[in-house]
């Protein structure tokens, strides 16, 4: 299935995949609700993408009006096919890209915290549970009132315990589930 942008100024572009089966881009019709969900709150934000395989979920956000988008993967190729996409799109202006691994990433103190944070790792590898976990125990890489948004498959899904993320959202469309998590400002 090819992979495109589906709304903003690059509507219509299409990405290139990442060589090889390591990583599942999300479909169209689970990032067109993603977005429909955000609505404004993406324009002008600082978004984070974690695990970004081809970087469609960040290259997204900022044809619809983020104002930057860090890309974190630790795959070579990933980190090749994002910087290749954006280049394509005309929006490697507005990118970070990193290759490194977003556990990591988390742990080091952050340059500036991000109003979306986007997770997106392998399946049922448990580093879904342990992301959200690392971004909980360094939340200042999250801004107050930002949102931090899992992709997981519905059979991950298991009771999580949080200090300060609180989950406020979850839409669940066929064999992936979008789960959402606010840090709360007051």
């Amino acid at each position: 299935m090819p992979i495109r942008v589906i709304g903003g100024i690059a509507k219509g572009r299409k990405l290139k995949p990442v060589p090889g089966g390591g990583t599942r881009p999300i479909m169209d019709r689970v990032k067109e609700a993603l977005f429909s969900i955000l609505g404004e709150r993406v324009v002008e934000a600082n978004c984070l993408d974690l695990y970004a395989g081809t970087g469609s979920v960040g290259i997204e956000a900022l044809s619809r009006g983020a104002a930057h988008v860090t890309f974190v993967d630790n795959a070579k190729l990933a980190i090749q096919t994002i910087k290749a996409n954006l280049l394509h799109v005309g929006l490697d202006g507005f990118a970070e890209v990193l290759r490194t691994d977003a556990r990591d990433y988390l742990r080091a103190p952050p340059s500036q915290p991000f109003e979306l944070i986007y997770i997106a790792p392998p399946q049922y590898q448990g580093l879904w549970l342990e992301t959200l976990n690392l971004l909980d125990a360094n939340i200042e890489h999250l801004s107050l009132d930002g949102w931090a948004i899992v992709q997981i498959d519905p059979q991950e899904k298991e009771a999580v315990s949080l200090q300060h993320l609180r989950a406020i959202d979850e839409r669940k469309y066929g064999n992936t589930l979008l789960w959402f998590f606010e840090r709360p400002s007051t």
